[in-house]
């Protein structure tokens, strides 16, 4: 069975998670093949909560490996570009995350995150799906009605929050001491699995703090401009509301 613990997933130790400023790392390759390569140590983020997976390169022996996603499984796979040459069990590779793609997901997720605390604190809605790409997203709210003024009241209250320069804190807290914490689950459904021991916490001090696995900004000032471009009804009850991050 495989590894889940907060800081390994399968035999890949995960960085990505203690540090989110990693970009270039060493580390051997466990196993390959042309479905996906398994390192030792990764900060390619794998994908999960909405956020999609990393790209990035291995460089090895004076050869370049494109990394063009990751897929779960009893390990993390590294999937490489179709073609390219594959580092055999064993190799030393130079790692490293694509920055502009990383970084530009890092701020788009921040600004969820944004989102999701000024309905749930203004509105009491609970979100109930997301989805991102870099520099745009979507965010759906079990928000039965939409008052007068609604999206450009939303817009102003995530820019002030990003103004604020609120601090992002990313901590691991015990299962039971993280479900102490009131409001720590913003999904309408509870998404963090039984089996998980150990909870990441996500934490815009003063203003939002939930579980969740995915990369984040240090503040909210570096998430930049956030615009909430079009408010949809996805069904009674239910809003979409898509928003897109700009400097």
């Amino acid at each position: 069975m495989s590894d889940r613990r907060a800081d390994r997933y399968g035999r890949t130790e995960r960085l990505e998670l203690a540090d989110q400023s990693l970009r270039d790392w060493e580390a051997v390759t466990l196993d390959s093949s042309p479905e996906g390569i398994v390192l030792s140590r990764s900060a390619f983020y794998p994908g999960g909560g909405g956020q999609p997976a990393d790209h990035g390169v291995l460089l090895w022996q004076g050869v370049e490996t494109r990394i063009a996603g990751v897929r779960k499984g009893d390990d993390l796979y590294l999937i490489p570009a179709e073609g390219d040459p594959i580092p055999p069990p064993g190799t030393v590779v130079r790692a490293a995350v694509a920055d502009e793609r990383r970084s530009a997901l890092m701020r788009t997720h921040s600004g969820l995150h944004v989102l999701c605390g000024v309905v749930f604190r203004d509105y009491g809605a609970l979100v109930t799906g997301g989805n991102m790409e870099p520099f745009t997203a979507r965010m759906d709210f079990n928000l039965p009605e939409v008052p007068p003024g609604f999206k450009e009241a939303v817009e102003a209250a995530c820019n002030a929050e990003v103004v604020a320069d609120r601090r992002i804190d990313v901590k691991v807290l015990p299962r039971a001491e993280a479900f102490e914490i009131p409001d720590i689950i913003r999904t309408a459904t509870n998404l963090v699995p039984p089996e998980v021991e150990d909870v990441r916490i996500v934490d815009i001090v003063g203003l939002d703090t939930q579980a969740d696995g995915g990369t984040h900004v240090a503040s909210t000032r570096q998430i930049g401009r956030i615009k909430v471009a079009k408010i949809e009804s996805k069904g009674r009850g239910f809003r979409r509301l898509r928003i897109q991050i700009s400097d």
